[in-house]
């Protein structure tokens, strides 16, 4: 499938550590001639962090996409009525983001687009990075699993010696993910280890 005129949104959630991959995907996505909106949480435009700074992050964003990042909530309802994003995705997407979507909260940019988002009864999808996935967080992603138009990019344990309920998504199948997304299919396996194809 060709994502050439696709309009896809990219939702940033706090995961920072992710970022470096999350733009050299948002990168792939440009090149393949998609219309890409970004939308960042109030965190991921405010917070400073050793993996650098927010204003940074949204300039670049900006330069890849050639589009002014969506950072308001009134700013992301629109997503809703105009209908104009042919699939979402939460990229990163939080524990703390998963655990809201779960429970139905709209408390930022990122969740108000995606609750808009998906009353047009179209693909949303999540690239997972929480270090509570086998903990806390596992009911919230089990019910999301189940959830009609969400679907995930395959995600795995990223460090199970030091960090047994962390699970992050391979960010790499981010486009074969849209695709199947996009054609209302689950990529498959969902669940792999670190480094599987």
């Amino acid at each position: 499938m060709s994502l050439t005129g696709k309009h896809i949104g990219v939702a940033f959630t706090g995961s920072f550590c992710t970022y470096e991959k999350v733009f050299e995907e948002l990168k792939k996505l440009a090149e393949e001639g998609a219309v890409v909106q970004t939308i960042f949480s109030n965190a991921s435009q405010t917070l400073d962090s050793r993996f650098g700074n927010a204003e940074d992050f949204l300039k670049k964003a900006e330069e890849i996409t050639g589009q002014a990042p969506i950072r308001t909530i009134p700013q992301a309802e629109p997503i809703g009525p105009k209908s104009y994003l042919d699939i979402l995705v939460l990229f990163p997407c939080t524990g703390n983001t998963i655990a809201k979507l779960a429970n139905g909260i709209t408390d930022t940019p990122v969740l108000m687009a995606a609750k808009a988002h998906l009353r047009n009864n179209k693909p949303l999808l999540i690239s997972l990075s929480t270090n509570d996935a086998l903990g806390m967080n596992m009911k919230n992603i089990g019910l999301l699993l189940n959830a009609k138009h969400i679907y995930f990019i395959p995600f795995g344990q990223d460090n199970p010696a030091k960090k047994p309920n962390s699970m992050i998504a391979h960010t790499d199948l981010l486009i074969p993910s849209i695709e199947a997304a996009l054609s209302g299919k689950q990529i498959q396996p969902i669940i792999r280890c670190a480094g599987s194809d």
